[in-house]
């Protein structure tokens, strides 16, 4: 199989999957929901042996959550592997794990926030998709919108239709390029941390939570003066929620922030992408060809 933009096979019904906690401690009933919905799909469920573990913050040591994603990483009958949260950690961990088993037994990764570094590793590093999704977390959360679980399901399963939305773009026309990004602090941590991560080209996702308005207002200019936002197929910006002010008002808004940090590129920039920290949190694929179609203010997003 050519390991170049390989595509993981689609999951069918008994398929073995596995659950990690490669971020932040996860309490126990909180990940059986999680898992017994992903039984109630017709899954069968490993989960790790340090998946409860706590040490301080983090689900267990850097070398207990490397050792259940080394484990399922290597495991041919794991088909994907869920993470049960996110917080803070992959960080940590990334740079040791083998993923040389992929080559032969290609599998689904599936997560969001601290798990962009998991995707963007992936998606340049190893030139393979992954699933930017909801965690086992808020598997039972009420207030989550029912299309947040059901495009997950699709796109694990290989029905997933293109999301429509209103886009209140910023600039239209018709974009094509390879889907990267994720939560923005952690992209802005790839790029410093001299991590494999490329821009140019491609659909630049972003989005952010629980954030001061000067600190999006920093990665953004981080970003745009380290050349990332450079020749960008177009930036996505999906859900900035809890957004905070200073003291002394920032008189700003996220939308407003962004629009500011590409005021001098025309490539086009679409709002409000229901996908990040938020009720409407669609899967989507990282590290695929797709393109983007926007007219009258709408816009939708399909893979080739």
């Amino acid at each position: 199989m050519d390991f170049k933009n390989q595509i993981p096979p689609y999951l069918k019904a008994g398929d073995t999957v596995a659950v990690v906690s490669p971020s932040f401690a996860i309490d126990e009933p909180v990940l059986a929901n999680g898992i017994k919905k992903l039984e109630e799909w017709g899954l069968a469920v490993k989960t790790g042996r340090n998946a409860l573990r706590t040490n301080g913050p983090f689900a267990g040591t850097d070398e207990e959550r490397l050792s259940d994603m080394q484990e399922f990483t290597s495991d041919p009958s794991v088909k994907a592997v869920f993470c049960s949260r996110g917080g803070y950690g992959m960080m940590r961990i990334i740079e040791q794990i083998d993923f040389s088993a992929l080559r032969k037994y290609p599998k689904w990764y599936i997560g969001f926030s601290d798990i962009t570094v998991l995707h963007l590793w992936l998606c340049e590093k190893f030139n393979t998709a992954s699933i930017h999704g909801d965690m086992l977390l808020n598997y039972k959360n009420p207030d989550k919108t029912k299309a947040t679980f059901e495009s997950l399901k699709s796109a694990l399963f290989g029905t997933w239709e293109p999301i429509e939305w209103e886009a209140s773009p910023l600039r239209s026309g018709i974009i094509e390029g390879e889907v990267t990004g994720g939560n923005l602090s952690l992209i802005n941590s790839m790029c410093t941390a001299r991590a494999p991560f490329r821009t140019r080209g491609k659909i630049l996702f972003i989005e952010e939570v629980g954030e001061q308005l000067y600190h999006l207002d920093r990665m953004m200019v981080s970003l745009r003066k380290g050349g990332w936002l450079d020749g960008l197929a177009a930036l996505v910006a999906g859900g900035f929620s809890k957004m905070e002010d200073t003291k002394r008002a920032w008189a700003t808004t996220p939308r407003e922030i962004i629009t500011d940090a590409v005021s001098d590129f025309d490539y086009p920039v679409l709002f409000d992408f229901p996908a990040g920290h938020i009720a409407d949190n669609r899967a989507f694929y990282i590290g695929r060809e797709a393109e983007i179609i926007v007219k009258g203010g709408r816009a939708a997003l399909r893979y080739f």
